[in-house]
């Protein structure tokens, strides 16, 4: 969500804005915006001049009574209903307006820091740095003949029973793929001090527009149609049970987690050290505008799991905050010594609510390149703003917002892959990275 007293201030500031993100039509939206807040200003202002009047002539009706002026009295009540109407006209006014002027706004990008490169898609991505060297040779079998070939994978019993793009996997690479996650979530709460949690996977609507999915994404999510239930009770009454509402699953933790301090006033005590939270979850996610991309394999399912972070901080130290988050990713890959870059995408090519975002891209034999396996976000005020997320500080009756950040650490079938291609040998077996076999009994390969 934006600022609209930024907005009426420094207007020039979000036509740039919005535009260097792929908005052509951002001065209309600017126009728009700035129209809808001054008749919403004026309906507020109108309605606060009636109520007023109104107030005053109550008491003089009062004070005309007990001068036994009725005819006053009565002139002054028929003001004073007339008063009311105007109120009413004035409050409906203010609603409909606020309402257009919310849903305008909550529909639009975050602004990009200022540190963010121009570009219009990821050609415009700036690579920062790269880890590890990519295997000279040796066999490149794409992931899904590989499990396919070991009968460890099954994506035909998946689509019997879902549809494409679900997996079946199975022995000993169900195992590997329970162990990876396991590892991630360990190495995340042991060594870089993430508070494990166990988050609900379904949401309600909210919650969803919290993180930025509602309104505009509606369609990349999966959605469980709300419903009534009459509950019929021993003295034969009925009652009516309406909290089943619209819900949906996550498409990530990160709307779970993020949540967690919606409509909530922290201390600043509470982020002296910025809340970093963490969870294991499935993921789900419709993928409506993918068609036609990685619709073979475990790049892009409807299903998968992913280890999520998430960062609740002061605005002065979220910078510093995203480097940590993005470090404590690298970490991952770093340990299972897979070949990665870390990528800072410009403009054009970051999520919603995103101010700035680093992709780390792990390495792929068998495409000879490298794919995206991580994204690690500073969303600054933006998502805070949707769920009304704040802190005081020490000594201050002002509240101010908090930032909030949310990476992957990691997305657990991509890691799958990127360990099924770097790790094959010739035999056409996988070998168990060695941050791994405490988590496999003992198993060193699989196939």
């Amino acid at each position: 969500m934006h600022d609209i007293r930024a907005l009426r201030e420094t207007p020039e500031t979000f036509v740039a804005g919005w535009r260097s993100r792929g908005v052509e039509d951002a001065q209309a939206i600017v126009d728009q915006a700035l129209a809808l807040d001054l008749s919403l200003r004026a309906a507020q202002t109108a309605g606060q001049e009636a109520l007023a009047k109104r107030n005053a002539a109550s008491k003089a009706i009062g004070a005309a009574m007990g001068k036994k002026d009725m005819a006053e009295a009565d002139r002054l009540k028929a003001e004073v209903e007339g008063l009311k109407s105007e109120i009413a006209a004035q409050e409906a006014v203010e609603a409909e307006t606020g309402k257009a002027l919310r849903d305008l706004l909550a529909a639009q990008k975050n602004l990009a820091a200022d540190d963010v490169p121009d570009g219009e898609d990821e050609a415009g991505n700036v690579e920062v740095l790269r880890w590890g060297t990519p295997g000279d040779g040796g066999p490149a079998k794409d992931h899904a003949d590989l499990g396919e070939a070991l009968g460890l994978l099954d994506f035909e019993a998946a689509a019997k029973m879902s549809g494409a793009r679900f997996a079946v996997l199975k022995g000993g690479l169900a195992r590997l793929e329970r162990a990876i996650g396991q590892f991630m979530l360990d190495l995340q709460t042991a060594g870089h001090g993430y508070l494990e949690v166990n988050p609900p996977l379904l949401v309600r609507r909210p919650a969803m527009y919290g993180t930025g999915q509602l309104p505009k994404f509606e369609d990349d999510l999966f959605k469980i149609p709300g419903m009534e239930l009459d509950w019929h009770l021993p003295d034969g009454s009925v009652v009516r049970d309406e909290e089943l509402s619209d819900r949906f699953l996550i498409p990530t933790a990160e709307v779970s987690l993020t949540n967690l301090v919606r409509e909530t006033i922290l201390s600043e005590d509470e982020l002296a050290t910025p809340m970093r939270l963490t969870a294991l979850t499935p993921c789900f996610r419709a993928e409506a505008g993918s068609a036609g991309r990685d619709t073979r394999g475990l790049i892009r399912q409807h299903q998968f799991s992913k280890v999520e972070l998430v960062s609740i901080a002061r605005p002065e130290d979220s910078e510093a905050e995203h480097e940590r988050m993005t470090g404590c990713a690298e970490a991952v890959l770093q340990k299972l010594e897979l070949p990665y870059r870390r990528m800072l995408l410009c403009k054009g090519d970051m999520g919603f609510s995103a101010r700035k975002t680093f992709d780390l891209e792990v390495w792929l034999p068998s495409q000879g390149t490298y794919r995206e396996i991580s994204s690690c976000s500073n969303c600054g005020d933006f998502q805070a703003r949707r769920m009304d997320a704040r802190f005081k500080r020490a000594g201050e009756k002002k509240t101010e917002f908090v930032h909030t950040l949310n990476g992957s650490g990691l997305a657990v079938g991509r890691t799958l892959v990127a360990i099924m291609e770097n790790y094959q040998d010739q035999d056409g077996r996988i070998a168990v990275p060695s941050a791994l076999l405490p988590y496999m009994g003992g198993v060193t390969h699989v196939g």
